[in-house]
């Protein structure tokens, strides 16, 4: 950290360049979640056949217009890696600055692994393609992507809350091991309600884009001096 300094006043903090820079790439994991979310629900919303009761979202790269899900798979997943590397230069070399961004940057990889790999068709989408009688190979790699990606992120809420409250955000650290739980809840009702699992991966998402915006916006050390600035005027 660098301080400028001028006569009869006192210093002020500035953010190194690679602070600054990381700041730029998390809004990567800021816009990720609505973009992705909002691409869907545009997308349930216009394709035929499609009912947000009865299918998952990534059934939407499926049938003649599914490369539009599968762009919106590669664009979040890129936006989701950039974000990490955002991430891990805001937090520098504190609390969960190394494994918080490594978890976030396997989360994005995941959108990548499920844009190679469709998920199966199933419950009348598209219109007119049968159900799978079993899974697939390509429809069994999509669902471990999945796995493998959402419980590095709910990994990943849990080693940033460490920052957070190191940030003195305490109820937002308190939040960040609460939501996982909510994520997970969401993913074991999937077997009998679509909806749930929808809920659950939403939320998730959306709790990235609080955080990482929560953490792009108050650096630690710009933080740690300002605490102590009101400490030392007695606040």
């Amino acid at each position: 950290m660098t301080q400028t300094l001028s006569a009869g006043s006192p210093a002020v903090p500035t953010s190194p360049p690679s602070r600054s820079a990381g700041r730029g790439l998390t809004a990567g994991a800021v816009v990720a979640g609505p973009l992705f979310l909002g691409a869907g629900v545009v997308q349930g919303l216009t394709r035929d056949g499609f009912d947000f009761g009865r299918h998952a979202l990534s059934q939407l790269a499926l049938g003649e217009a599914g490369w539009t899900q599968t762009v919106n798979f590669l664009i979040a997943g890129a936006l989701l890696l950039a974000g990490a590397a955002g991430l891990r230069r805001v937090l520098g070399g504190g609390a969960g600055g190394t494994w918080g961004p490594a978890l976030v940057g396997v989360f994005g990889a995941s959108f990548w692994a499920a844009a190679a790999f469709p998920a199966d068709a199933g419950a009348g989408f598209p219109a007119g393609a049968p159900d799978a009688a079993v899974m697939s190979g390509h429809g069994f790699a999509h669902m471990l992507a999945g796995m493998v990606g959402y419980l590095s992120l709910c990994a990943a809420f849990v080693v940033l809350a460490r920052p957070l409250a190191a940030r003195g955000h305490r109820g937002w650290a308190v939040a960040s091991r609460l939501v996982p739980v909510a994520v997970l809840a969401g993913f074991t009702a999937s077997a009998t309600s679509v909806l749930a699992f929808t809920a659950g991966a939403g939320l998730g998402l959306m709790w990235l884009t609080a955080v990482a915006a929560r953490l792009a916006t108050v650096p630690a050390d710009s933080w740690g001096l300002s605490s102590g600035s009101r400490r030392a005027r007695g606040a």
